[in-house]
């Protein structure tokens, strides 16, 4: 258990949060949420000890171990990769060490013996004799196969460490576990993997992320830093969204009766328990649901973006006709005779690791790449819009404010009609009035999504899109090209985003394309058996 007490934090004067007063329990998991900036990684440093606030107190039992997920991806790569994992236990590892220097001695003594015998029984206690085992196991589960196992961490790939790092705060069992966006660079099957892991796992666990499908699979409480106020929610992501905005809502609604809204918000709690009954974790989430009151559900102060995407003509029964398309980029085949047509109503998620074909394609499509062989066409009715995955020539070296930025892609040029747009997406009074170059990735992406809104465009290509938003701005997004009316052809490496969006899946690989007209989900059970 973790206990937070009358915990305030302030960074030059500016207050993150104040008067926090939480409990942490075990069998439980707890997503952090938050828009950028408000604090989310900060706060689980100070539940860690990384970082102490300016007022207040976090107790944690002296037998309880935490675990944390490590940020530095090079910080082991001098040590072998089942021994960095195994480090994720000091204790443990301080008794290895110190047992193989003794038994190491040519002049081993009676002294040493007993210090010998003293750390075997602690080695045992720790259950150290299958440390080994326990490390290949979370390593081979993450998708690390055991012939790397015994090589130096950083003969790894980026890749493949940010999966060492994950195994080793898995490990040895600990009481309360911290992990700060686990899933980032995970390839689907270590994601359920670690999903299935979460569920089972008997201790606490507090987490950060940016992947909805994730937070509404493990956690059981969501945990919301929202104006200096960090507050605890029972239920998954989901839940908490869709209670707040029905909240907010029936709070708007003056003239609706008391006893109406709680009608209304007890069928949806009881709709909600009803699906948590998956798995052992989604189980005991239900049995939270059914306790809440009317006074549990409170609105969120958040604002989200307004994301709808307009299209100026209707497409024609041609759409897009790709044959044969071959690239290689610095010496690797990236595309290998691809083709396929797209058909009226496609949204077309591209899947899988090859990122760079991703790019590639989308980069020919737009006309910005020639292929080395084959061809594309593109129907007489269709105009698209592309949003890449790299906007920096955007920005880089532009003198604008975001006024004067938007106004270039713009037909109408006045200033009340672009602050609308800028409003929309979050910019509004002085912040409308911000250089381009100055923004951060999450700005950046905004404003390259207000480009596609003002484009009117029938097809879109979007590579990446959800890279570097926060919660707010992705549901945003989702919602908006959930419910636009023509073709799409994207990337991402968010799930509810792909399954929410997607009717039509595929997959470049090195022996050519897989083109599924199913969902991501059905596509994702096909990969995993």
């Amino acid at each position: 258990m973790i206990t937070v007490t009358n915990v305030s934090l302030a960074f030059q004067q500016q207050k993150l949060f104040e008067d926090v007063n939480l409990k942490f329990t075990p069998g439980n998991c707890y997503g952090v949420i938050g828009a950028n900036g408000a604090g989310k990684s900060t706060f689980l440093k100070i539940l860690s000890g990384e970082i102490e606030p300016n007022t207040g107190d976090i107790s944690i039992p002296n037998d309880t171990r935490m675990s944390i997920l490590k940020q530095n991806h090079y910080e082991y790569d001098e040590n072998q990769v089942i021994e960095t994992v195994i480090m994720g236990n000091k204790r443990l590892y301080e008794i290895m060490i110190e047992k193989d220097a003794i038994y190491a001695k040519p002049d081993f003594t009676d002294e040493d013996g007993l210090r010998a015998s003293e750390l075997e029984a602690e080695f045992a206690e720790l259950d150290g004799w299958s440390a080994e085992a326990e490390a290949s196991s979370l390593l081979q589960g993450l998708g690390i196969p055991t012939q790397l196992h015994d090589l130096k961490v950083a003969d790894l790939s980026g890749n493949e460490k940010i999966k060492v790092l994950l195994a080793q705060a898995l490990f040895g069992k600990p009481g309360i576990l911290i992990l700060d966006e686990p899933t980032n660079h995970l390839d689907v099957k270590s994601i359920q993997w670690l999903q299935e892991f979460l569920m089972e796992f008997e201790g606490t666990v507090i987490v950060v992320s940016h992947d909805r499908h994730f937070l509404n699979e493990v956690c059981t409480h969501m945990v919301d830093i929202d104006f200096r106020k960090i507050k605890m929610y029972v239920g998954n992501y989901d839940f908490w969204y869709e209670s707040s905005q029905l909240a907010l809502q029936l709070l708007k609604d003056q003239n609706k009766k008391k006893e109406d809204k709680i009608k209304e918000l007890q069928a949806f709690i009881t709709r909600f328990s009803a699906n948590a009954s998956k798995s052992k974790q989604a189980t005991s989430r239900k049995k939270l649901l059914d306790k809440i009151t009317l006074d549990d559900i409170q609105p969120s102060t958040r604002r989200y973006p307004y994301i709808e995407f307009q299209m100026e003509r209707e497409v024609g029964n041609e759409i897009l006709t790709v044959d044969g398309l071959s690239k290689t980029i610095d010496g690797v085949k990236v595309l290998n005779n691809i083709s396929f047509i797209v058909n009226k109503g496609d949204k077309i998620a591209f899947v899988g690791e090859n990122e760079l074909a991703h790019t590639t394609l989308f980069k020919i499509l737009t006309g910005e790449l020639e292929p080395d062989s084959g061809s594309y066409k593109w129907g007489v009715t269709i105009t698209n819009s592309y949003f890449p995955k790299d906007n920096s020539e955007f920005f880089n070296d532009v003198d604008l404010n975001l006024v004067d930025w938007l106004r270039q892609y713009s037909e109408e040029k006045h200033e009340s009609y672009l602050r609308g747009f800028l409003g929309r997406m979050l910019f509004s009074g002085d912040e409308a009035l911000k250089q381009a170059k100055v923004l951060s990735g999450g700005e950046k992406v905004r404003c390259m999504l207000s480009r596609m809104m003002m484009s009117n465009a029938n097809v879109l290509i979007l590579d990446q899109p959800t890279n570097h938003l926060d919660l707010e701005s992705i549901t945003a997004l989702n919602n908006g090209l959930r419910d636009y009316k023509s073709n799409i052809l994207f990337t991402s490496h968010d799930y509810q985003f792909v399954q929410t969006i997607a009717n039509r899946i595929m997959e470049i690989k090195p022996e050519g394309l897989i083109d599924k007209q199913m969902s991501y989900e059905e596509y994702v059970k096909l990969s995993l058996n």
